[in-house]
């Protein structure tokens, strides 16, 4: 997944001292994927809510059948013990504080942000196309989504019963989640034309 490319015009000066300092914190600000304690995501989402930090918890809907025979549509997390925090570097004390986190993930021990186009491209589609886990997944076919909410968002194309689906994969936190698409909605990442280029996995 592409990150952000930013072109400064430097001929043209910034006059920072013009800028609040809610505007400048605003701008340095990204987001990270947090680890939380297992079946704890709704409970800590919450508490980040309430310390006003900016969250994203993806959820995806299951039907459970329980032992009476009775059946219920619950949400789950679509990447189990993670959650999204928009923040400033300066303020990772702040969200470790958070009951249930445990935490921010990194390299080296330094908080690593996720590409703002692809979390904002998941927030924009996940109600509009129907997404589910997948095994972490990253060799095969790479294809890239052409229409919707998630154009532009590339992933591993793969057939599951009568479906298409592509995998997308967040290297940061080795998880993956497959999201329905149609055959005219993809495209090899190269470009090429997808509708006899594309092969497709079992």
């Amino acid at each position: 997944m592409n990150g952000l490319a930013l072109n400064l015009d430097t001929t043209q000066a910034i006059d920072f001292g013009s800028l609040s300092e809610s505007t400048m914190l605003s701008a340095c600000r990204a987001w990270f994927a947090v680890f939380v304690r297992s079946h704890h995501e709704k409970r800590v989402a919450q508490q980040l809510q309430q310390h006003e930090v900016e969250n994203f918890l993806p959820l995806y809907s299951e039907v459970h059948h329980w032992a009476n025979r009775t059946k219920a549509t619950v949400e789950l997390p679509l990447f189990p013990n993670y959650i999204f925090v928009r923040m400033n570097r300066t303020e990772r004390r702040r969200v470790l504080e958070v009951p249930g986190i445990l935490s921010i993930v990194g390299y080296r021990s330094q908080p690593a942000a996720l590409p703002e186009s692809d979390i904002e491209l998941l927030r924009a589609g996940l109600h509009l196309r129907k997404f589910e886990p997948h095994a972490y997944l990253v060799v095969g076919e790479r294809v890239r989504i052409t229409a919707g909410p998630l154009d532009g968002m590339t992933g591993i194309l793969l057939r599951r019963k009568n479906e298409l689906r592509v995998v997308i994969s967040i290297a940061q936190i080795m998880q993956s989640v497959a999201v329905e698409v149609d055959i005219c909605d993809v495209e090899p990442e190269s470009g090429h034309n997808a509708s006899n280029q594309i092969h497709l996995r079992q």
